[in-house]
């Protein structure tokens, strides 16, 4: 018996000499092609640490470690399609398993455009957030045919580009498989961010992981979607998605982007002329100001990095809709989630519909919508009557979810202007109905009342947004 857990433990010792022995460091290279095989330039590749350029043959080189890599990507051209299958983005990574596989050797190829157009549309999504069949079966059977309605509409005149902003399942990672089912072949090129609920909680982060585990928290969802950092150029705009969750374990993680991260997107960014406009997407917010414990932990080195452009950062995570306009030259647009309050009913904790918020990108310019699914555009706040609001009873109430200083909400009585609601912070009322007293509910900032006289028999309520849009809703006394 003793020798045969000699036998055992030399066998094991063996092994771990042999894995420690194993080749980590590896000479990658390639090619950045056109579909005719010309060499395309000046194109940007990295490892997630190291990073290069295409030469004008379009080779390309780098020295990776694969215990801390796991894929080689690409920073694809504006003057390029954005590679897709099924509509999923892909074929602008590849892992590094699969290099060490095919001689270290991987040729990106791209499709040039046929011409290139500074204006496109841009769908960011949060939160599908699905646990279960039920779950799953909502998400296909409203959000899903609302955001197909839509694309076919946008696609018309313009490139769809759509981005999931992290919590595509609830902690249950064989529903990947059906989510990435349900986003393909939509008319747009879907990319995805990575949330916490999206990580195989058995493992921590691939960091705090020991190197050269071969398991970690990341891997189903590299599985599907490739890298959980990466970048692309579109029209004029350079698009950047980041991994802000961090999990440490036992089902904790903190909000917060890693140096290593900060040093990518320092690195990533010094490829991009300063005044670009750039998209970040993000799963967590960085300027949350309704939880303090919701903001990425080192927002202010984000904020940084970010100060010679012209940038929009598009989150979710909090299932609470806020606009956080941070410097003149940094606008968060932290949005409602797909799901609302966990797929409950059909709002956000704040009051906001479940929907998704479709941008047109012009040039360095945006403007912006929020979509509430099963409604169409000129749904854009909530009218409540008099006495239906009742924290504030004698008050007609609006719930202007998209609010931002840019915007302008007045008041008409009987036809004459009262001026501008009263803006106040409290819960909304159809989130409090919801609740049903289980919860007092989270107080929101983008409420406005007004205070009809005795008598007076109609409210006429207009927003109008930063773009001078104006959306009317009437209601009888």
């Amino acid at each position: 018996m003793k020798g045969k857990s000699l036998l055992v433990s030399m066998l094991l010792c063996g092994c771990c000499m042999t894995a420690s022995a194993q080749e980590v460091l590896f000479n990658f290279s390639g090619r950045v092609t056109d579909k005719n095989g010309r060499g395309v330039a000046k194109v940007v590749v990295n490892d997630g640490i190291h990073f290069t350029q295409t030469d004008k043959n379009g080779q390309w080189t780098l020295k990776s470690d694969t215990t801390v890599s796991k894929f080689v990507s690409i920073s694809v051209p504006a003057a390029y399609c954005l590679p897709q299958e099924n509509g999923l983005a892909k074929g602008y990574y590849v892992s590094v398993r699969k290099l060490t596989q095919t001689d270290n050797r991987h040729d990106f190829v791209l499709e040039k455009r046929k011409k290139t157009d500074s204006r496109f549309h841009y769908i960011a999504i949060s939160d599908p957030q699905v646990r279960n069949a039920k779950q799953m079966k909502r998400w296909c059977q409203e959000t899903v045919p609302d955001l197909l309605e839509v694309i076919d509409s946008l696609k018309q005149s313009r490139e769809v580009v759509a981005m999931t902003l992290g919590d595509l399942v609830w902690d249950n990672m064989p529903l990947l498989e059906e989510y990435k089912e349900s986003v393909e072949n939509t008319g747009a090129t879907f990319f995805q961010c990575i949330g916490n609920h999206d990580l195989d909680l058995r493992y921590q982060d691939l960091h705090n992981m020991e190197l050269g585990t071969p398991v970690y928290g990341e891997m189903v969802y590299n599985h599907y979607f490739g890298p959980t950092d990466y970048s692309f150029n579109i029209g004029r705009a350079h698009v950047i998605t980041l991994k802000d969750v961090n999990y440490v374990g036992g089902k904790q993680y903190l909000e917060s982007l890693t140096g290593q991260q900060i040093a990518w997107l320092k690195k990533d960014l010094s490829y991009v002329p300063k005044g670009s406009l750039v998209l970040l997407n993000m799963h967590a917010p960085a300027w949350n100001r309704v939880e303090g414990d919701g903001n990425v932990r080192n927002a202010a080195q984000l904020k940084e990095v970010l100060k010679d452009y012209n940038v929009h950062v598009f989150t979710g995570h909090t299932h609470f809709y806020q606009n956080n306009e941070v410097t003149p030259q940094l606008y968060e647009h932290n949005i409602g989630a797909a799901c609302g309050a966990w797929w409950v009913g059909w709002i956000n904790r704040c009051g906001a519909p479940n929907g998704y918020l479709v941008v047109d990108v012009d040039g360095d310019s945006l403007k912006w919508h929020y979509k509430a699914t099963r409604r169409d555009f000129s749904y854009q706040f909530r009218l409540y009557g008099k006495g239906e609001f009742s924290a504030q009873n004698n008050f007609v109430v609006a719930n202007v979810w998209d609010w931002d200083s840019a915007c302008r909400i007045v008041w008409y009585q009987d036809g004459k202007p009262m001026g501008e609601m009263e803006q106040f912070t409290g819960v909304d009322e159809e989130r409090r109905a919801e609740l049903k007293g289980r919860d007092n509910g989270d107080r929101t900032a983008h409420l406005f009342r007004a205070l009809p006289a005795d008598g007076a028999k109609q409210i006429r309520v207009e927003l109008t947004n930063r773009f001078g849009e104006v959306f009317v809703q009437t209601i009888e006394l």
